[in-house]
């Protein structure tokens, strides 16, 4: 056998172990939260080496299927749909230093909450408006507090994300969060700024409120393409040229 094969027979075993244990996860035979048997364990019931087990452990890390740490035995994490943005978040990354990369993203994230407070104006639920305007009074309380008012006018638009009762959208939200959170914090920031948002935030919840789905789309769209002007020009230290929304 020469060197060469070596690596790929190492990857094959490692396959076979990955397999088995993510066909276990998919049946709930192994458990959500719950730590995997121990290397030696694994070891004894695949027949193979503590190499091919951390590679399989490896892999299955990668695939957002266990959170491995050192020191600790792995813990399943039965897959999500937040599981499939945390592992698609570097290609996105990637993709915002592309020519439009990051207009493409924000503009996607306008045309979906459109859609969001459009439908929250016509559905939502008792316990949707007090989510919001819970989340409306956090960010009025951190007019004084960037930090926290940034905080609070993510968590803000989380709930609208929430309204919808369909899991995509709030993994969607955490996606568009952690791709563009990097360049909200370079923003300058003020107590004039925040409380512009806050208005803005406040004109979409009223209009919420009063069962008017097109308003509250028109303030959507008019906070959101302000919020861009912001931002776009922090992508600049990155050598990204943004023009406006």
């Amino acid at each position: 056998m020469n060197a060469g094969s070596e690596p790929t027979n190492l990857r094959r075993a490692a396959d076979e172990v990955v397999a088995d244990i993510e066909a276990r996860i998919a049946s709930g035979e192994l458990k959500n939260d719950k730590p995997l048997p121990t290397e030696r364990e694994l070891m004894e019931e695949f027949g193979t080496s503590r190499t091919v087990i951390r590679e399989a452990v490896a892999q299955l890390a990668n695939r957002g299927l266990v959170e491995a740490r050192p020191r600790f035995r792995p813990v399943v994490r039965r897959p999500d749909y937040s599981t499939v943005i945390d592992a698609t978040g570097t290609i996105v990354r990637y993709m915002l230093n592309e020519p439009d990369g990051v207009l493409n993203l924000y503009r996607s994230r306008v045309f979906i909450e459109r859609g969001l407070v459009r439908d929250a104006a016509l559905h939502a639920t008792k316990e949707d408006i007090a989510a919001l305007k819970a989340a409306l009074a956090r960010n009025k309380a951190a007019l004084d507090d960037s930090d926290q008012f940034f905080e609070s006018d993510m968590a803000f638009h989380e709930v609208l994300f929430n309204t919808s009762r369909n899991p995509i959208f709030p993994a969607v939200h955490k996606g568009f969060s952690a791709w563009l959170a990097p360049h909200w914090a370079k923003m300058d920031r003020s107590r004039e700024r925040n409380l512009a948002n806050y208005r803005a935030h406040k004109a979409i919840f009223d209009a919420i409120l009063e069962r008017d789905p097109l308003r509250a789309e028109e303030a959507l769209v008019e906070h959101l393409r302000g919020a861009w002007e912001f931002v776009k020009d922090t992508f600049a230290e990155d050598g990204v040229d943004v023009p406006s929304l």
